[in-house]
C-alpha cells in the first residue's frame, strides 16, 4: 500500500512546501561545495598520484552534481515565479537546526570523508533502496513536524525522502489546477523566470501550466533525489561509484585520506551554543571567511534580481555576475581549507560557512539596483586590497579575486547605462539618442609612444594618432605590408611614424587590422572610426574568433575589432595570440548553418562577457559567419566555446565543466 503524503490545499501551502524544497535544494549544494572545496590538491599533501587523479575525478564529480542542484534550485524558483511568488534563495545558516526539516533530513557543512559520502548516498536514496545514513549524520532528536494541510497558515510536513516531498508538490499542483483552474494558478509572468539560455543551466525551462510544472519536478526527480535505484546517471548512483573506488583506494592503503581536516560546521562568531560548530577565529583564516561569505551572498543577490522585471539582457547580464562570483568563490573557499581555524582546535582548518545576511535585500528591476550591485562590488573589491597589505602571504589570491570584482563592477556599470538609455527611450519621443562626443585628443609633438591606461600606446601624428596594443596584435601583417613605411617591424626603438602617410591610408590599413591592435585618433576634423551597418562573428578555420561590432568587453568598450581565442590556449584570454598554432588547434571554420530569421536591427552594442573558466557570453545583435561570409546563424545572444573542446563548436556545450578549462 502506498504511503499516504501530505497534499497542499492552498496557493500559501504549495509555496511553502516550493520554499522547503528550494533550500533542501540549497543546502545540498552547499554541502557537496564544502565538501569538494575540502579535498587535496597535490601529491605533496600525502597522495601517490594515482590517488591524486583519484581526487579530482571526486571533485569534478562532486562540482558537477553541485551545479545541478543549483539547476533544481532554479527550477524550484521557476515554479514559484510561476505560481505568483518571489524566488527564493535565503536559507538558514548551518547547521540546521532540528525541526526545521523533518527528522531524517540532518543538513551540517563536513569535510569529505567515508562518513560524509554515506550521508550524500542517503540523502539522494531513490524511495526503493534501503540505505543506512554515514555515521555521525544521526538525527539528534525524533519528533514530528505533520500539521493538517486545511490551516491557513503554512504547515510543516514530514517525509521521508526529498522524492517524497515533490510528490506532495505536484499532488498539490494538480488538486489546486483542477479546483481552481490553470488560468487562476500560474498567475506570473513567464519572462521573469530564468531559462537554459540565461541561467547556463541544460534543461532549464520556463513554467507556464500544469504539464510543464510537472515536467519540471520530474526532471529533479530523475536527475538527483527520488530517482529509481538503477538510474546510472542519479545524484545517487554517481556518489556510490565514488564509494566504491574510495573503498579500493582505503583497502590498498588504510592510511589514505583525500581530504584536509575542514572544520565541521565553522561559524563567523562566537556561538552561542558551540556543540557542532567551531568558530574561525584565527587570522587570515577569519577575513578570508568574511570575504567568501560576502561573495556567496551578492551572487545570490545578482541572482535574486535576475527573477524581477529586468529584461532579458539584464538576466543574462546578471546571472553571468553571478556565475562568475562563485568562480571568484571557490579559490578563496579551498584556501580556508589550509588554514587554522581556532586555537582551541590546533588539528581543525578552516572553511566556508555559506552564511547569509538577515535579509537578502531584495532590490527593484531598474538600472539604480544594478548601481547597488556596483557599489557592492567596489567595496568587497577595496576590502580585498585591505587585507593584501594586511596579508602578504594571501596577497596573490587577494589581487585575483580584486581584479575579478573589478571586472564584474565594470560589467555591471555598462549594463546599468543600456538600463537608463532603455528607460530614457520609453519617455522619449521621436527623439534619437546621440553617442557622447570623442573628447579631443591631446597632442603631444614628440614622435615617442605615450602609454595609455589600458596597456596600450598613443603614437602622435599630425593629423592623426596611431593607437597600438601590442596584447592584442596577432600578427596578420596588413599593417606591415600595406603601409611599411609606417610600420617599421624589427626597428630598435619607435617604429611607427604617422606621418609617413596620408591620413586616409592610414585609415585604411588600421581598418584592415582585424584584432583591433590598431586604431586611431583623428584631429584633422575627418569621422572617427564608425561602427560596422552589420554585427559579424566570423569563425576562422582551426582558428579563432573575428569580431566586428562595436564592442564592450566586460562593460568596457575596447573599439570595432577584436580577435578573440576560441582554443582555450591563449596566454592573453579572451584575446588569441596565436597558440592556436602551437597546439595544432583544429576546429572547423564551416560549420552548418542553422536556420534563422534576418535580424530587425543588425547593429548596435555587442556585448562580450567572459565567464570565469567558461564561455563567451554574447548578447546583442550579431551574425555569425564561416572565413567565406556564409551566414551560420544570426542571434540576440549566445554562448560561444573558449575551451576548445565543443563538440558543438562555435557554441558552448559546457565541456569546459568537464575538461578544466582555466580563464
Amino acid at each position: 500500500m502506498e504511503q499516504q503524503i501530505a497534499v497542499p490545499t492552498s496557493r500559501e501551502q504549495l509555496w511553502a512546501l516550493l520554499a522547503e524544497a528550494a533550500e533542501i535544494e540549497h543546502h545540498l549544494m552547499c554541502c557537496y561545495l564544502y565538501a569538494a572545496f575540502s579535498l587535496k590538491e597535490s601529491v605533496d599533501e600525502d597522495l601517490s598520484a594515482a590517488e591524486l587523479d583519484a581526487v579530482e575525478r571526486w571533485r569534478r564529480e562532486i562540482l558537477s552534481v553541485s551545479v545541478e542542484e543549483m539547476g533544481h534550485l532554479a527550477i524550484v524558483c521557476n515554479i514559484l515565479s510561476a505560481l505568483g511568488a518571489p524566488a527564493h534563495l535565503v536559507h538558514q545558516n548551518f547547521p540546521i537546526p532540528p525541526g526545521y526539516h523533518p527528522a531524517g533530513v540532518v543538513v551540517k557543512l563536513a569535510p569529505f570523508n567515508r562518513q560524509t559520502l554515506a550521508h550524500f548516498v542517503f540523502l539522494e536514496r531513490p524511495d526503493d533502496a534501503d540505505v543506512q545514513d554515514g555515521e555521525g549524520f544521526e538525527p539528534p532528536q525524533r519528533y514530528s513536524r505533520a500539521l493538517g494541510m486545511d490551516r491557513l497558515m503554512t504547515a510543516c510536513t514530514d517525509y521521508d525522502t526529498v522524492g517524497e516531498l515533490y510528490r506532495s508538490i505536484s499532488a498539490g499542483l494538480r488538486g489546486l489546477s483542477d479546483a481552481m483552474g490553470e488560468r487562476r494558478l500560474f498567475v506570473g509572468n513567464p519572462e521573469h523566470q530564468l531559462d537554459a539560455d540565461t541561467a547556463r543551466l541544460p534543461g532549464l525551462k520556463t513554467v507556464r501550466c500544469l504539464k510543464t510544472a510537472l515536467e519540471a519536478i520530474d526532471a529533479i526527480v530523475r536527475q538527483g533525489e527520488g530517482a529509481d535505484a538503477g538510474s546510472e546517471d542519479s545524484h545517487y548512483q554517481r556518489f556510490l561509484r565514488i564509494g566504491r573506488e574510495f573503498d579500493a583506494l582505503l583497502a590498498a592503503r588504510p592510511t589514505f585520506r583525500p581530504a584536509r581536516m575542514n572544520a565541521h560546521n565553522p561559524v563567523m562568531r562566537p556561538p552561542p551554543t558551540p556543540e557542532g560548530r567551531l568558530w574561525v577565529s584565527e587570522e587570515p583564516a577569519a577575513a578570508l571567511l568574511d570575504l567568501g561569505n560576502a561573495l556567496y551572498n551578492h551572487c545570490l543577490r545578482c541572482v535574486s534580481l535576475a527573477y524581477g522585471d529586468v529584461g532579458r539582457d539584464a538576466q543574462v547580464a546578471l546571472v553571468s555576475a553571478g556565475v562568475d562570483l562563485m568562480h571568484l568563490l571557490t579559490p578563496v573557499a579551498t584556501r580556508l581549507g589550509v588554514l587554522p581555524a581556532n586555537p582551541s582546535l590546533p588539528e581543525a582548518t578552516a572553511g566556508l560557512s555559506f552564511a547569509t545576511i538577515r535579509s537578502s535585500a531584495a532590490l527593484m528591476g531598474e538600472a539604480g539596483s544594478v548601481d547597488i550591485l556596483v557599489e557592492r562590488l567596489r567595496e568587497i573589491g577595496d576590502r580585498c586590497a585591505l587585507l593584501a597589505k594586511r596579508f602578504p602571504g594571501e596577497a596573490a589570491l587577494l589581487d585575483a579575486t580584486r581584479a575579478g570584482t573589478e571586472r564584474l563592477a565594470n560589467r555591471l556599470t555598462a549594463q546599468a547605462d543600456r538600463c537608463r538609455r532603455e528607460e530614457a527611450a520609453m519617455f522619449a519621443t521621436g527623439v534619437a539618442s546621440q553617442p557622447d562626443p570623442v573628447p579631443a585628443p591631446v597632442i603631444d609633438e614628440a614622435p615617442q609612444p605615450q602609454a595609455l591606461e589600458d596597456g596600450a600606446e598613443l603614437i602622435p601624428g599630425a593629423d592623426l594618432d596611431i593607437v597600438y596594443n601590442g596584447t592584442r596584435c596577432i600578427h596578420a601583417r596588413h599593417c606591415v605590408l600595406g603601409l611599411p613605411g609606417v610600420f617599421r617591424a624589427n626597428t630598435p626603438g619607435a617604429w611607427i611614424h604617422p606621418d609617413a602617410a596620408t591620413t586616409e591610408a592610414l585609415v585604411t590599413v588600421a581598418h584592415m587590422c582585424p584584432s583591433g591592435a590598431i586604431a586611431y585618433r583623428r584631429h584633422d576634423g575627418g569621422d572617427e572610426e564608425a561602427a560596422p551597418a552589420v554585427n559579424l562573428i566570423q569563425l576562422r578555420e582551426n582558428g579563432p574568433l573575428g569580431v566586428r561590432a562595436r564592442i564592450v568587453l566586460d562593460g568596457v568598450p575596447i573599439g570595432m575589432r577584436a580577435v578573440l581565442c576560441r582554443c582555450g590556449a591563449s596566454k592573453h584570454k579572451p584575446f588569441c595570440d596565436g597558440s592556436h598554432n602551437d597546439i595544432h588547434f583544429e576546429a572547423t571554420g564551416e560549420p552548418a548553418s542553422v536556420e534563422s530569421q534576418p535580424l530587425p536591427v543588425r547593429n548596435g552594442e555587442l556585448n562580450i562577457d567572459p565567464e570565469v573558466n567558461g564561455p563567451l557570453v554574447v548578447s546583442g545583435n550579431v551574425e555569425i559567419c564561416c572565413g567565406t561570409g556564409r551566414t551560420i546563424n544570426r542571434v540576440t545572444s549566445a554562448r560561444l566555446c573558449r575551451c576548445g573542446g565543443s563538440s558543438n563548436k562555435p557554441f558552448c556545450d559546457n565541456t569546459h565543466r568537464r575538461n578544466g578549462f582555466r580563464s
